[in-house]
């Protein structure tokens, strides 16, 4: 049962609230209005019964500070891709709200935060972008939900209440067949003389670009005419098929291969481990290409923007690209409308014997 007492002292008046219920320690909070004291009482009486006044205590002995310490230290790791920039992300979190326990971190604090990072200007003297902003909220949510799930320290994601901010659509940008021509005669004439090869292979797998360049020999095989990439986004393998000139001149690439490395495109300098950089080479070529707003990545769009010209369903673009589901891929549906309606029209073609349209057309005369 709950009591509260009044006191009145040299700063004004205060109300003691003192919980004992048998079997658990005893809940103390003082306040300046009456009415807070009844609420404190009544919401930790029914927290206590309802077995979630542990966890209410727990978020009241932590901070932000406490837990992204501990995020960073126990669960980055098993995220070697992505551990650089999240705990860049988190490390700001940090530094705005650390000191706070977690019993203080409510939506609204949340979307405090949310507002100042889409209006905060980056050090490259611009404003963060909604995309950039939902990956600093996502950065946290995950935390959260860590605190909540294995580590008992909060009873449900704050987060989990916070809207994210409205994306924009996927970018498309892929290479015409002037583009194509121009970009790839400027690759042939690079000092680099693997990177025609790799913005070859770029087009004919839709792979990244650090799934290329970390691309080992083990992982070729000419007999199935298939590359395994192993360190991809998702951390999931895939086999793509590598055909025609990608598999020739890769096959014909093999026959001078160093000997001391396991990766296809290992770095010029013999003492480091690493692949090679490509990105001063790559970015010159597309220079000499004279082309606009285009980058490495776009030649996986270009991949797969081919593969919907040609007929290729989103499921197969997805499996290609190694994609889970079909959202991310459906930014390429426009190119296929074309596909789409061949389909349909061979479908009326087969059930009414007439072509699409003309039966209609008929029908009104």
């Amino acid at each position: 049962m709950a009591s509260i007492t009044k006191f009145e002292g040299k700063k004004g008046t205060t109300y003691k609230t003192v919980i004992r219920i048998k079997g658990y320690p005893t809940q103390t909070e003082s306040f300046k209005r009456k009415t807070d004291a009844v609420r404190w009482a009544n919401e930790t009486e029914t927290a206590i019964h309802q077995g979630k006044h542990s966890q209410t205590l727990e978020a009241k002995k932590h901070t932000v500070g406490d837990l992204i310490d501990r995020y960073i230290k126990s669960e980055l790791p098993k995220k070697p891709k992505s551990a650089d920039l999240q705990k860049q992300q988190l490390e700001w979190w940090k530094n705005e709200i650390g000191m706070r326990t977690l019993a203080d971190v409510t939506p609204a604090l949340i979307v405090e935060c949310k507002d100042k990072l889409l209006s905060g200007i980056t050090y490259k003297g611009t404003v963060r972008s909604s995309a950039t902003v939902n990956r600093y909220l996502a950065a946290l949510s995950h935390t959260l939900t860590v605190a909540s799930k294995e580590w008992g320290w909060i009873e449900n994601n704050p987060l989990a209440r916070v809207s994210r901010e409205k994306e924009p659509r996927g970018r498309v940008r892929f290479l015409a067949d002037d583009e194509r021509g121009l970009l790839m005669d400027a690759c042939k004439k690079s000092r680099n003389k693997q990177l025609y090869l790799i913005v070859l292979m770029a087009i004919s797998t839709g792979a990244r670009q650090g799934e290329l360049l970390g691309l080992k020999w083990e992982n070729v095989n000419f007999d199935l005419k298939r590359i395994i990439l192993v360190d991809t986004k998702n951390g999931e393998t895939r086999a793509v098929p590598l055909v025609g000139e990608a598999f020739t001149l890769l096959k014909e690439y093999s026959k001078i291969r160093r000997i001391d490395t396991q990766l296809v495109f290992p770095s010029s300098d013999r003492q480091s481990k690493k692949p090679m950089s490509i990105r001063e080479s790559f970015e010159r070529a597309v220079r000499t290409a004279k082309l606009d707003n285009f980058h490495f990545h776009d030649l996986r769009h270009t991949c797969a923007s081919y593969l919907a010209m040609d007929g290729a369903t989103l499921a197969e673009i997805a499996e290609v690209l190694g994609h889970k589901t079909l959202s991310m891929v459906k930014r390429y549906s426009h190119l296929s409308d074309q596909h789409v309606s061949s389909v349909v029209e061979r479908m009326n073609q087969k059930i009414f014997g007439v072509p699409t349209g003309q039966g209609i057309a008929q029908h009104n005369d």
